[in-house]
């Protein structure tokens, strides 16, 4: 598995890394300073795991994952642990307090190796509805029916038939469970049902643009557009 290691100091990071040399099925693919730095890293290497800082100059950690269009594996790694709970709310594997103990770091790992292992063998472990409370209204959604899935903050915007509902959750920590063979990362803030699409044309720079059966147009962006190209013979 590949990692990467981003923290603001160097020390930390050096650190870090010393630990993770102990675990030979671990790769350190890179490190990064700041999240401008790690966002593109991302992009280049696709990590399967990231040990990630929270309070950073230029952004926080938590600001890195809402910038990524494909998030990995995080274990965050920091000096204060007054963001615990927020950090499990966008699904993180765990949650290490510096200076990390070598155990508590073994410890996470494992848990990562697990998980790994869950993905590989149940493929198929896909949601099909989803329980959606937004202010007294309730629904149970056939994830099928949903043409479009709009991050907003820590919520997802539903397009569901005629109505748009508030889901409270990550968009990145719902897409893991999302049918990969239907829905589809247009962009940072939102993910497509291919199934809903009725024509796509061509934008600048090298963007797409998809329009939606009774929706939307959706931009799609460059490094996307070649994805979908490829997923969909364009």
């Amino acid at each position: 598995m590949k990692a990467l290691i981003i923290d603001d100091e160097p020390p930390a990071r050096r650190e870090l890394r010393r630990l993770l040399n102990e675990f030979d099925w671990l790769e350190v693919a890179g490190e990064a300073g700041n999240i401008d730095q790690a966002e593109a890293m991302v992009g280049s290497l696709a990590p399967d795991l990231l040990f990630l800082d929270i309070q950073m100059p230029g952004g926080s950690g938590f600001d890195l994952l809402t910038r990524l269009e494909h998030v990995p594996a995080v274990i965050f790694t920091t000096a204060h642990d007054e963001h615990a709970v927020r950090a499990f709310e966008v699904d993180a594997l765990d949650y290490l307090l510096k200076p990390i103990d070598p155990a508590r770091l073994a410890e996470a790992l494992t848990r990562v190796k697990s998980a790994h292992r869950q993905r590989a063998r149940r493929p198929d472990d896909v949601l099909e509805q989803i329980f959606v409370r937004d202010g007294p209204r309730c629904w149970f959604v056939p994830l099928r029916e949903v043409r479009l899935l709009t991050s907003e903050g820590n919520y997802i915007r539903l397009s569901w038939g005629k109505t748009q509902p508030l889901l409270g959750r990550a968009l990145a920590a719902l897409e893991r469970r999302l049918d990969p063979n239907r829905f589809f990362r247009a962009n940072r803030q939102q993910i497509i049902n291919l199934d809903f699409i009725e024509n796509v044309e061509l934008g600048v720079s090298g963007r797409l643009h998809a329009q939606l059966r009774d929706g939307p147009e959706v931009e799609i962006s460059r490094r996307q557009a070649r994805l979908l190209k490829v997923k969909m013979s364009i």
